[in-house]
C-alpha cells in the first residue's frame, strides 16, 4: 500500500533535552516515516510524515495527547501553507477575513517565489492577483516563479522593460502550459478593444493568469475579485499602505516621452 503524507505541528510546552528524539522514536515505533522537520514558529515544530494507513495517525495522535511536554496543534493532510512553513521555517501570513489573500514583504521574496511556483504548477485555470506599490518586485517575482515552475511566461500587458500591450497571440502561444501576465492599470488605461478581446480569450484558457493591480482591473471589466483564486500582497514593509492613486501616477510617467521605459 502506498504511504500517505500528513502534516503534524506541535507546540513545545516543556522544552527539555531529548524531546525531539522521543517523538522521533515514537514515530519509528509506529512505522511512520519523517519526510521533513523544521521550526515553523516560536516554540513550534512542523513535520511532514508518511503513514501507511489512518489508524497509525489515530494511534499517534492519541499518544501525543497524553504528553505534557507538547501540545498538538495540527495533524492533517498537508496544505500548501503547511509545506511552505516546513520548507522555510515560517508560516505565510494570511488575511484573517479573506482567506484567499496572502501577504508578503520584500524580505520574503524567496518564500513568495516558492509559494507562487507551487501555485503555477497546479493544472488547470488559476486566476491570481498581485497587489503592491511600484518597484516592490511584483513582476520580477512572477517571472522568477514561472522559471521555478518551468512555465513559459507571456506579457499580455506590462511595464517591466517598456510598455507592452498585446492585441494578438501567435498560434503556439495559445497553450494551457503558458503563464499569462496582465498589468491591470496598463490594460484599463491604454488598451483598445482588440486587446480586450485577447484578454477575454486568455481568460477562457485552462491556464494560469496573473493580474497585477487586480482592483483596478475589476473596476473596468466584467470580472470581480470573487473570480480570483488567490490574491497576493507584496509590501516594502508590513506597515506600507498600497495606494492606487500613487500607482497610477507612476504608470502615467512610464507613458511619457521616454518611450514607455519604467525608469
Amino acid at each position: 500500500m502506498e504511504k500517505k503524507e500528513w502534516y503534524l505541528e506541535y507546540e513545545i510546552m516543556i522544552n527539555r533535552p531529548g524531546l525531539l528524539g522521543d517523538i522521533s522514536s515514537l514515530l519509528g515505533m509506529l512505522s511512520i516515516n519523517i519526510v521533513t522537520i523544521n521550526g515553523v514558529d516560536e516554540g513550534r515544530r512542523g513535520l511532514l510524515i508518511l503513514a501507511k494507513d489512518d489508524d497509525q495517525i489515530e494511534r499517534l495522535e492519541s499518544i501525543l495527547n497524553t504528553m505534557d511536554t507538547i501540545r498538538v496543534i495540527k495533524i492533517r493532510e498537508p496544505k500548501l501553507r503547511d509545506r511552505m512553513a516546513v520548507r522555510h521555517g515560517r508560516y505565510i501570513q494570511r488575511d484573517a477575513d479573506d482567506k484567499k489573500t496572502f501577504r508578503f514583504v520584500r524580505d520574503e521574496l524567496g518564500l513568495l517565489v516558492d509559494f507562487m511556483a507551487e501555485l503555477f504548477k497546479m493544472e488547470g485555470h488559476k486566476l491570481i492577483g498581485i497587489r503592491g506599490m511600484p518597484r516592490v518586485g511584483k513582476t520580477e517575482s512572477v517571472v522568477a516563479s514561472s522559471v521555478c515552475a518551468n512555465k513559459r511566461w507571456l506579457f499580455v500587458s506590462s511595464t517591466l522593460l517598456k510598455q507592452t500591450i498585446r492585441n494578438q497571440l501567435i498560434e503556439d502561444e495559445y497553450n494551457a502550459d503558458n503563464l499569462f501576465i496582465i498589468d491591470g492599470i496598463v490594460s484599463t488605461r491604454r488598451a483598445n478593444e482588440k486587446h480586450w478581446q485577447l484578454v477575454r480569450e486568455i481568460m477562457r484558457l485552462p491556464a494560469v493568469k496573473v493580474v497585477e493591480h487586480p482592483d483596478i482591473f475589476v473596476q473596468n471589466t466584467e470580472y470581480t475579485l470573487d473570480d480570483f483564486d488567490y490574491i497576493i500582497e507584496l509590501r516594502n514593509n508590513p506597515e506600507e499602505e498600497i495606494v492606487y492613486d500613487m500607482v497610477q501616477k507612476n504608470h502615467m510617467f512610464t507613458d511619457s516621452d521616454f518611450g514607455g521605459f519604467d525608469f
